[in-house]
């Protein structure tokens, strides 16, 4: 096995000492590029897996490929760099190193085309398919056909078994259902395994690395068809031209490898290439389609040539387009992945309102709530949101849609819904219910509660005054009693003035008694003519000839 103490950092730091790092650049290289093919005749050797088992070194066992598990999570999902690397003294040549993270989520094999383009022998360019298939980063894979464009080898696409290559010995690399990531050889049986199956797998031509050593002569005798020359794939693996890769790292990341090149002008040979992701910490490797047709896709963009390439006339330029492709995408979701709080899309957890996060598993922040937690929530006096609707709890003592409105006279606590249970009706806090509260003046209807409230706190005041000078202290029943006495005298007085004043009488002393009789008109006159010469004791004024009179008289005369 490969030394653990080789880490994902350590990449980028030898990619620097290697090259230059830069942002990925759209790069070109000549339109006269060609086709690197394997072989002459076909797609691997033609002998059995059993043979492959055989020959391979006794330390290796039985065992005809390497499993390792996958990184099931990290972010970014990946990152990719364009590097710019001195080859055979003053050549340089570009090319991309991808770490992917979670590749079991993240990682496609997709068919030239899209779906069912194996099955039609659809030609189309890495770049239309990285487009379609919506990858972040994507490069060619698996071999193809030049003459027809069929898919060589095997192809598993998400899960679905798009074409099995009959036992073929090539290296290969795939992704079990379990994580396990698999590069090596593989039996029929490997490939049909239905306890643990691939969800990704594609078909390359010599492994690169077996547990961190160069693997490339053992891979010769293992994939040298009987029925041809070595030499064709001996100078398949010596020739500089341009190459693609896949790996992994000690992490259980999957590292995508590309670099440009012309064959026999630029490039890397695979002893190179071997060399390379050997230093860069790269564990197990195999190579993938390369020559002419290595191609690198970022963000939708060619980064390898000329988009238009395709429209040439020439049958090698548009043939080595064609290939099935390792598309990195956003991580996806599973169902289980969004907990109950979410949705699982082709573009990850759909998050319900008020819920938010890579797996909806996070509320709203204080202060938003809905979808995505983009809305500000508007309640005042400290009151909490729901995060989902942003309707406001409010504190105790507070009310209204806002909770901007204090509780009224004589009610307290959350939602204001408690009574007050002070003396004399008097208000009470409107968050604690305390009855030490004063008085606030509020208007509304218990008015009366206020103004009971008002005049027992006015008594007190002036009781409280009182008593600071005066001694000994007189108890609030003797004041009681004091204040009913003199407000009864007081109310007497009034009333009898009051009565007096009515009558047009105006007072006497209480000492003097005064008596009055009746004496009629008739009389006082003398209209009986019994004393009609006699003056009498009483001159009425003519005003008065037609009243009655009330007459004085002092007791005892008559």
């Amino acid at each position: 096995m490969a030394p653990g103490s080789v880490k994902g950092p350590l990449v980028w730091l030898l990619l620097g000492l290697c090259g230059r790092l830069t942002h990925t650049t759209n790069t070109r290289v000549s339109e006269d590029d060609d086709v690197l093919l394997p072989y002459a005749h076909g797609h691997g050797p033609s002998h059995s897996h059993r043979h492959v088992r055989d020959c391979q070194p006794v330390v290796h066992g039985n065992a005809t490929h390497e499993s390792w598990p996958a990184n099931r999570s990290g972010s970014p999902a990946a990152e990719s760099r364009v590097f710019v690397s001195a080859v055979e003294g003053n050549r340089w040549v570009y090319g991309h190193l991808t770490v992917v993270r979670d590749p079991v989520e993240t990682l496609s094999v997709v068919e030239p085309g899209g779906p069912g383009g194996c099955l039609m022998s659809r030609r189309a360019a890495v770049e239309q398919t990285a487009q379609a298939a919506g990858c972040l980063f994507a490069q060619n894979a698996g071999f193809f056909n030049t003459q027809s464009g069929e898919c060589l080898g095997n192809v598993v696409s998400d899960g679905r078994l798009v074409q099995d290559s009959g036992g073929v010995q090539n290296a290969q690399f795939g992704i079990r259902r379990d994580g396990t990531l698999v590069f090596g050889y593989l039996s029929q049986e490997d490939v049909l395994d239905q306890s643990n199956p691939f969800v990704q797998l594609v078909s390359g031509v010599v492994w690169l690395l077996r547990n961190g050593e160069v693997y490339i002569n053992e891979s010769i005798k293992a994939e040298c068809d009987k029925t041809q020359e070595t030499g064709q794939l001996g100078h398949f693996v010596e020739v500089v031209s341009a190459r693609t890769a896949v790996g992994h790292d000690a992490e259980g990341n999957v590292v995508l490898f590309h670099i440009d090149g012309q064959t026999e002008i630029r490039g890397m040979n695979l002893w190179q290439l071997a060399e390379a992701l050997k230093s860069y910490g790269i564990i197990n490797a195999i190579n993938l389609d390369g020559g002419g047709s290595s191609t690198y896709v970022s963000g939708g963009s060619l980064s390898s040539y000329p988009s238009d390439h395709c429209k040439s006339d020439s049958r090698w330029r548009c043939a080595r387009a064609v290939s099935t492709v390792l598309c990195v995408h956003r991580r996806r979701c599973r169902p289980e992945d969004c907990g109950p709080h979410g949705v699982c899309t082709a573009e990850g957890c759909a998050c319900d309102a008020g819920w938010t996060g890579n797996n909806c598993s996070q509320v709203c922040l204080p202060g938003f709530y809905g979808d995505g937690c983009n809305q500000t929530c508007v309640c005042a006096n400290g009151a909490s949101c729901d995060a989902v609707h942003g309707r406001c709890s409010c504190k105790p003592g507070f009310r209204g849609n806002r909770c901007d409105q204090v509780c009224p006279v004589g009610f307290f606590g959350p939602s204001c819904s408690l009574e007050c249970r002070c003396d004399d009706q008097c208000p009470c806090d409107p968050q604690t219910g305390s009855c030490n509260a004063t008085l606030r003046g509020e208007t509304n209807n218990t008015v009366h509660r206020a103004g009971h409230c008002l005049a027992k706190q006015m008594f007190t005041l002036w009781k409280r005054e009182a008593e600071v000078h005066m001694e000994p202290h007189l108890t609030e029943r003797t004041w009681l009693a004091i204040s009913f006495t003199l407000a009864s005298l007081l109310s007497v007085s009034l009333l009898f003035h009051l009565a007096r004043a009515w009558r047009g009488v105006a007072p006497v002393g209480f000492s003097e008694r005064r008596d009055f009789s009746y004496v009629p008109l008739t009389d006082i006159n003398g209209a009986a003519g019994a004393n009609a010469g006699r003056s009498s004791a009483f001159d009425l004024d003519d005003s008065d000839s037609q009243d009655d009179v009330w007459a004085p008289s002092r007791s005892g005369k008559s």
